[in-house]
């Protein structure tokens, strides 16, 4: 199915377009409809479809708040107050972190739960995002109802970019991360800077919601959507997937995509008919609102589902995988001894002003996920079998190598590795400081301060901490090591010649990936 157009972007000239440039409710689109065709949707579908039992929305309690329009405008209200409130205090408050409310709920406690609700519900935080939600008020001119006008150009996002998919905002990613980094916002560094950064995400969203159309920010630019996209396809949400496919199929007007009377067309760009996992449904519900079938619901699915089952693996997120893998990585190994001095011999040669030098920076970064990469081109030139060919011109997310055919499975395996990495990372800051929130709370209306208990408790000390992190780390391997042999054994092994030796190969990385986690973190005890 193609669109012709977007289903905000009403002229006067359109079809179904009145004289004052409204239309009628439902909204006028022309649709180029293919003809409707299950060939191998089974094969393709069936592993990774939710078991039809589990859709929670046919619970009539459930349906009737996530059909309600307030549903998401409630969802994102109180964490818009908490952001909002984090950027004022931060500008006008106290210039002690431990003090700030908005440095205290930001890196001492946020960025902990936003993991928590990853590997727990997946696309949670998408779903009540300050930031998005914030520019999409904006872009749609309402809060929570239905309108027909959208504000700003409702351009679409240039198609070449689009190719890249979760490798562009993982760059965002790392351009935020180093600028974290740069300016001590994440120590927690001064308030305002903390104040700064959100701002930023704020003003390039609401930038980016006014110039393109639907959520293009969102699936394409934010820093955040890769890691939340890969790291919550552990948990067990599936997203919003169809009920009946051949009812998709053969549906004549696409209400999810291109929106109706009740919902606008998604806004991740994503059709419920061909879903097969968690990646790329926000849980925004208006494909749930739209479908005038009631075909859609709101399925949950087995832990780890999202990365074993698809069949039609991704590059971008191969590459994406192992890009953060090697960010959370160069974060260990900064905190280390020897890291200082190879950074201040960059920045003497190169003229930078201090840590961290750009330079070791993203080579650090690149070295590691290369070298990941690397493995898996030496596991493809020893196991594939000569005689599978492959067409290896195309673009970006077309082409087809024998180094892909093992590269992009194997790197969808350590999703749970990296995922505890990036978690294990966060706990230090969390058991040692959250109990500062409480003060930093108190402090807003004159009570508390650096004398209250609470400001200088851990919850737990540097020792216990590791062990966590060991025991995070650890879980995340066991976990890696189940989903690389499913994976393998499925995928790999028919295009191996030696089914043992690859099986072997594929355990054993993610096993060194583990064990490389681990040590660092006693390597650097526990560095926050």
């Amino acid at each position: 199915m193609a669109l012709s157009t977007s289903p905000d972007q009403n002229t006067a000239s359109q079809p179904g377009a009145t004289s004052t440039g409204r239309r009628p409710e439902p909204v006028s689109v022309a649709l180029h409809l293919r003809a409707p065709d299950s060939t191998g949707a089974t094969a393709r579908f069936a592993p990774s479809d939710p078991p039809r039992g589990w859709d929670i929305t046919r619970n009539p309690r459930i349906a009737r708040i996530v059909r309600d329009r307030r549903f998401q405008f409630l969802l994102i209200l109180p964490n818009q107050i908490i952001f909002w409130t984090v950027i004022f205090v931060g500008l006008l408050g106290t210039a002690d972190p431990g003090l700030n409310f908005g440095t205290a709920i930001t890196w001492y406690v946020w960025f902990c739960l936003v993991f928590v609700l990853m590997v727990v519900v997946g696309r949670a935080w998408c779903a009540m995002c300050p930031f998005g939600g914030f520019a999409e008020w904006i872009q749609r001119r309402t809060f929570f109802r239905r309108t027909q006008r959208a504000l700003g150009l409702g351009l679409k996002f240039p198609e070449p970019l689009a190719r890249f998919g979760f490798v562009l905002p993982v760059g965002a990613f790392l351009l935020l991360t180093w600028l974290e980094e740069y300016f001590n916002i994440a120590g927690p560094g001064n308030p305002a800077a903390t104040s700064w950064m959100v701002a930023g995400i704020v003003g390039s969203a609401l930038i980016f919601f006014l110039v393109f159309e639907r959520r293009t920010f969102c699936r394409y630019i934010c820093p955040l959507t890769t890691l939340i996209g890969t790291v919550g396809s552990m948990g067990t949400v599936a997203g919003f997937r169809t009920r009946d496919r051949d009812v998709c199929l053969s549906c004549a007007t696409k209400d999810c995509m291109r929106g109706g009377e009740n919902g606008y067309g998604c806004p991740w760009y994503t059709w419920p008919g061909s879903a097969d996992s968690s990646l790329y449904c926000g849980l925004c519900s208006e494909c749930f609102k739209s479908c005038p079938s009631d075909n859609v619901g709101l399925y949950l699915q087995k832990p780890l589902t999202s990365v074993i089952a698809p069949t039609r693996r991704r590059p971008d997120v191969a590459w994406a995988i192992a890009l953060l893998w090697g960010l959370v990585l160069y974060q260990q190994f900064n905190a280390t001894a020897g890291y200082a001095a190879i950074d201040d011999k960059l920045n003497s040669v190169l003229g930078f002003p201090h840590y961290p030098n750009p330079a070791a920076y993203l080579g650090i970064i690149v070295l590691f996920a290369a070298l990941t990469a690397a493995v898996a081109l030496g596991i493809s030139a020893a196991f594939a079998r000569r005689d599978v060919k492959f067409a290896t011109t195309g673009q970006f997310m077309d082409r087809a190598s024998r180094f892909r055919q093992y590269f992009v499975p194997l790197a969808y395996g350590l999703i749970p590795v990296v995922g505890a990495d990036y978690f294990a990372r966060q706990l230090p800051k969390f058991f040692q400081h959250a109990t500062r929130v409480i003060p930093s709370v108190q402090h807003l209306v004159g009570a508390g301060g650096a004398r209250s208990p609470l400001y200088s408790a851990a919850l737990l000390s540097d020792p216990r901490i590791i062990t966590v992190q060991l025991v995070v780390v650890s879980l995340g391997t066991v976990a890696s090591l189940w989903s690389i042999w499913r994976i393998t054994n499925r995928e790999l092994v028919p295009v191996s010649r030696s089914a043992t030796g690859v099986r072997v190969a594929a355990v054993s990385l993610a096993l060194v990936c583990g064990i490389i986690a681990a040590w660092l973190y006693v390597l650097i005890n526990a560095a926050d």
